[in-house]
Parts: structure tokens; sequence; C-alpha cells
């Protein structure tokens, strides 16, 4: 199977959204917008482009570290698994693009940051159990991993 990973720049949109499934696994979810900055030689200067948001799902750590951490308006850089999903909606046919993300960091060419280090115990692996959990690709099972019904259709 392949898999796409990507590198996202940009602001953080939304507030940071934190959970935890049934079993505990913290679940942290919140869109980043990038603006595509270009230099127009027409005016002679940088001018703002096109806007690209893109939902972000980080889980365990990252998720405690990231709803710790972050606010709306910060800039970060998220990397991670880019992934797609066709949905209908009213009619119309949506693709939402999310980014599982295996690093969020602050973007330190447009901020500072204090940084405050977590020690590991001795031993322990350095990113055991920080991947996503295994999710069902039908939505009632993905339903029961959360513990929630699917919605009805209509």
């Amino acid at each position: 199977m392949y898999e796409t990973h990507v590198t996202v720049v940009g602001r953080v949109a939304t507030d940071i959204g934190h959970s935890r499934l049934n079993d505990g696994t913290a679940l942290a979810k919140f869109r980043i917008a990038s603006t595509e900055r270009r230099y127009d030689r027409a005016t002679g200067g940088w001018v703002d482009g096109a806007e690209l948001f893109v939902d972000v799902k980080c889980w365990r750590k990252l998720a405690d570290n990231a709803s710790a951490s972050l606010v709306k308006g910060d800039p970060v850089v998220v990397t991670g698994r880019l992934l797609t999903r066709n949905y209908e909606h009213e009619g119309q046919r949506r693709t939402a693009v999310t980014v599982e993300a295996q690093n969020v960091a602050a973007d330190l060419a447009r901020c500072t940051v204090v940084l405050k280090r977590d020690r590991r115990a001795s031993g322990e692996p350095e990113a055991a159990g920080d991947r996503a959990p295994e999710v069902p690709d039908d939505v009632e099972g993905a339903a029961a991993l959360v513990g929630t019904a699917p919605a009805a259709e209509g």
C-alpha cells in the first residue's frame, strides 16, 4: 500500500478539539490554513494567493501535547499522512482532505517558543504506540470504535 506523506506550513485556523476514545486513546482535531505567497512582477511585491484548508488529526501523546500547546492563530508546521475522503452533501460531491499528523511543530520562522521537554523513562521506546489505531473502513465498525451510532441516512 502506498502512502502519501506531506508537510503543510500554515496557521491553526480553529480551536483544538481534544477527546478520548472509549479505550482511552487521546485524539486532537483542528484545521490549518496555508496561504500561498507569490511574487507579483506587476507590483514588484509579494501577494497572497489561494488558501488551502486542511483538517489535522493527532493521536495519543501528540494529541495531548498539541491540545496543551496550540491555540487558534499559531504558526505551525505539520507533517503526516495525507488522507482524502469523498462524500455527498446536499446532492453535491465533496472531498475532505486530512493530514494524520506524525509531527506538529511551531513554525520558528514566524514565532518563538519556550520549550518544555518531556523526559522518557529509561527503556521506554521513543514513539511506541503513537500511531493511529486501525479504523475499520465501514461506518458501523468505525462507530463501534468510538462508541457512537452512525447517522441515519435520509
